[in-house]
């Protein structure tokens, strides 16, 4: 249920029984995406690639078996935000109904707007910000902020975010993990940073519903040496690796 501001704002505008529709409609969706993430488990991290880039990444994934997918926003480039956000509309539309496209280091409020009017499905952050998790949920998005600390994964998890992401996990270890996981084990957690073919299957043995894999699936040298046939035989690997994990 969306904040009494919002339904507030929409009650002066639309008749009540619209109104319903449209937040079932929305929440529908959302748990759609959230069994998607748990049925598929991999989410594919898309950095530094150029937003006119993104197509050809997208098709040599989804050839891979890769049904969701992350486009990263650059913190350091404010002016390439709208062309991300752009990217991510593209992206949606064309793939509706067969891959989820969602954004990736969202650090305010102002990104969860940009990619929920550009019809984004997600929204994944570096770090805890309520502020974020809240305009997420409140824009009827599914929310997976980062998180290290069992403080940080509780405060998130308070906050509504959908599932945590447990950043940088390649540096913790699937025991940190494990251990993490014994007393809040009813959060979901998401793997994130230093995840590969290698590693996948145990840190979903450790308790990671899911993992989110950048570097090591989508490579910086093979997007911009135009190979995208790498980018596909990796994401079949690693499909095949998560599915060996049972």
């Amino acid at each position: 249920m969306p904040p009494v501001c919002l339904r507030e704002r929409l009650v002066l505008r639309i008749p009540i029984v619209f109104i319903g529709k449209y937040f079932e409609k929305v929440e529908k969706m959302r748990e759609t995406i959230i069994e998607a993430i748990e049925r598929e488990k991999i989410i594919a991290i898309v950095r530094g690639a150029e937003p006119a880039q993104c197509r050809a990444v997208a098709q040599a994934l989804y050839a891979g078996g890769i049904r969701l997918m992350e486009i990263t926003y650059n913190q350091k480039a404010p002016e390439t935000w709208q062309a991300t956000a752009d990217a991510i509309g593209a992206l949606a539309k064309e793939y509706e109904g067969r891959m989820f496209v969602g954004a990736g280091t969202v650090t305010s409020p102002e990104l969860v707007e940009m990619t929920a009017k550009a019809g984004g499905a997600f929204i994944i952050s570096p770090d805890t910000d309520v502020a974020v998790i809240q305009k997420t949920r409140e824009l009827g998005l599914v929310s997976m902020p980062g998180a290290m600390t069992p403080s940080e994964i509780k405060t998130a998890h308070n906050a509504g975010a959908d599932f945590v992401k447990l950043f940088p996990v390649g540096s913790l270890g699937a025991g940190y993990l494990k251990a993490v996981k014994a007393p809040l084990s009813h959060i979901k957690m998401m793997a994130v940073g230093g995840v590969n073919e290698e590693n996948a299957a145990e840190f979903l043995k450790a308790g990671a519903v899911g993992l989110g894999v950048g570097g090591n699936l989508a490579k910086k040298a093979w997007i911009e040496a135009g190979a995208f046939e790498k980018l596909t035989a990796a994401a079949k690997a690693l499909v095949e690796a998560v599915r060996s994990a049972g």
